[in-house]
């Protein structure tokens, strides 16, 4: 799960990456107004913490713009400001919730994964595909109760292919989700590659419903078998 934290103080941003990635999310970051718009227009996010009060611009502008454009996100708005008014615009512009400054970063967290699991998740901690079961809070892979030992990036990869089924997944939107901004650094696919191939192994051996199948030139699409 990948998520973006738009904040400008450097200490808070830093807390909160630290404790996101202690919870195995992907996280990247914007500092500014015209930044976060622009990662937020360009790439997904599973869920986007977003501060009101922004260098160059307002938080409450960008769930506008969102708005606007018909793009629907998990947004959690950050804020120092503790207004009802202020509260309600944000709710009414398609924040998911709203979280005071100063806050306790646990709460933040179990905030987030409610938010992703209410939204994306319909309610639930699992993804049931078939004879596959994923359980999100614990990032284990059952395959017919039986557990499927995955690294943490097969285990994403078939997280983010899970909550697209049936939907062709281009090998640069996959990169882009999965390894986020070092994903930049990267001169070709190979990473992808080894992945991908492991992951399919994998699924392939424990019997799985499920299949990985390549679109030549293109990139993946998860099938029910």
């Amino acid at each position: 799960m990948k998520i973006l934290v738009i904040e400008d103080e450097p200490q808070l941003l830093q807390n909160i990456v630290v404790s996101m990635e202690k919870e195995k999310f992907l996280v990247e970051t914007a500092i500014e107004f015209n930044q976060a718009l622009d990662k937020i227009f360009n790439y997904d996010y599973d869920c986007i913490l977003l501060d009101v009060m922004l260098p160059n611009g307002s938080g409450l502008d960008i769930l506008k713009a969102l708005k606007k454009e018909g793009k629907t996100e998990n947004i959690i708005i950050i804020s120092a400001k503790d207004s009802l008014d202020d509260k309600l615009t944000g709710l009414d512009l398609g924040a998911d919730d709203y979280l005071t400054k100063p806050f306790h970063l646990a709460e933040l967290t179990a905030r987030v994964k409610a938010v992703i699991r209410r939204k994306n998740l319909q309610g639930n901690n699992n993804i049931i595909l078939s004879n596959v079961a994923l359980d999100i809070n614990n990032r284990l892979c059952l395959v017919n109760d039986s557990l499927v030992h995955l690294n943490r990036k097969e285990f994403e990869i078939l997280c983010y292919f899970a909550l697209n089924i049936n939907r062709l997944i281009t090998k640069s939107a996959l990169a882009e989700h999965v390894w986020g901004d070092h994903y930049d650094d990267a001169d070709n696919f190979d990473f992808i590659y080894y992945q991908m191939k492991n992951l399919r192994k994998k699924l392939n051996e424990s019997n799985a419903q499920i299949s990985i199948e390549a679109v030549y030139g293109v990139g993946y699409k998860l099938i029910l078998l």
